[in-house]
């Protein structure tokens, strides 16, 4: 069977698919690809099933090379991506000979691209799931250079396009959709228009947990916390201090402090891909 070796990691790379669910009763969170609609398009032009396992790769820097003829795609942000040491590119499927080399470059925008391989890697699934928790550590652990990863049997459907065009990045700000709730009758009058009318900064203590925002506090009323009660993915969450966090794939299932608004599904990929420095709008 073919597979890929892990030649370099970059900054991270983690084993991806569509998540883990059903578990939060254990305490243990989906996790999953951090932009689900990147991911998933990786699959859909490899023709793979649904929630094949790919790499998740943030800003760049992995390496891969093909153990046997692979079949790969690149999607999400839009990295330089080298077969060989010649120019390919993100969107398109990508025919790997035994022994070639996919590199992939730094993206000028975004944070988080996908390798897809056609027939998925094939790792061993941890309930259910062949997800990387970096909260939990389920999953299948990071890969480090030289690790060398199956790819499963492929699929009986053939690609059916060579290339997709999908939208540019936002480099600088992103605007995302919100509801308000469920606990924002814990927030005085005009603090969800703070929210809502300020620019807040991705910083650099952000991960696949979480995103920590910097801008306008939002300001409690009196003290103490809620009991844990359960979170979802996009939850903007407010600690004493006031600045949001807001969160993402692998967030903790429960949580004490209170939720002013949830960031629609739809545009929980999108904010998965705002790398520090970036600011996030929010609007209902």
């Amino acid at each position: 069977m073919p597979a890929v070796e892990v030649v370099r990691t970059g900054v991270l790379s983690t084993v991806q698919d569509s998540g883990r669910r059903g578990h939060a009763a254990l305490g243990v969170g989906g996790s999953g690809a951090a932009d689900r609609a990147s991911y998933a398009l990786a699959n859909r032009l490899l023709a793979n099933p649904e929630g094949a396992a790919a790499l998740e790769a943030t800003m760049g820097g992995l390496v891969l090379r093909a153990r046997g003829a692979v079949t790969a795609a690149v999607t999400g942000a839009p990295c330089p991506v080298a077969v060989d040491g010649r120019g390919a590119a993100t969107g398109t499927v990508l025919h790997l000979p035994d022994g070639a080399e996919l590199r992939l470059g730094p993206p000028p925008s975004g944070l988080r691209s996908y390798v897809a391989v056609r027939g998925g890697l094939d790792v061993a699934p941890v309930l259910g799931s062949r997800s990387t928790d970096t909260l939990a550590g389920l999953g299948p652990p990071p890969p480090q250079e030289g690790t060398v990863l199956p790819v499963g049997p492929a699929p009986r459907g053939l690609p059916t396009v060579d290339w997709v065009p999908v939208p540019p990045f936002p480099e600088r700000e992103l605007s995302l959709r919100v509801v308000p709730g469920p606990r924002d009758d814990w927030f005085g009058d005009g603090v969800l228009e703070v929210l809502l009318s300020s620019a807040y900064e991705v910083t650099s203590r952000s991960d696949r947990i979480g995103a920590r925002l910097w801008g306008p506090a939002l300001s409690r009323l009196g003290g103490g916390e809620l009991p844990s009660e359960g979170m979802v993915p996009g939850s903007l969450q407010v600690p004493p201090e006031g600045r949001p966090v807001l969160f993402l794939a692998d967030h903790p299932v429960t949580g004490g402090y209170p939720v002013i608004a949830v960031v629609v599904a739809a545009d929980v990929s999108r904010a998965a891909q705002a790398r520090p420095g970036a600011r996030l709008r929010f609007h209902l």
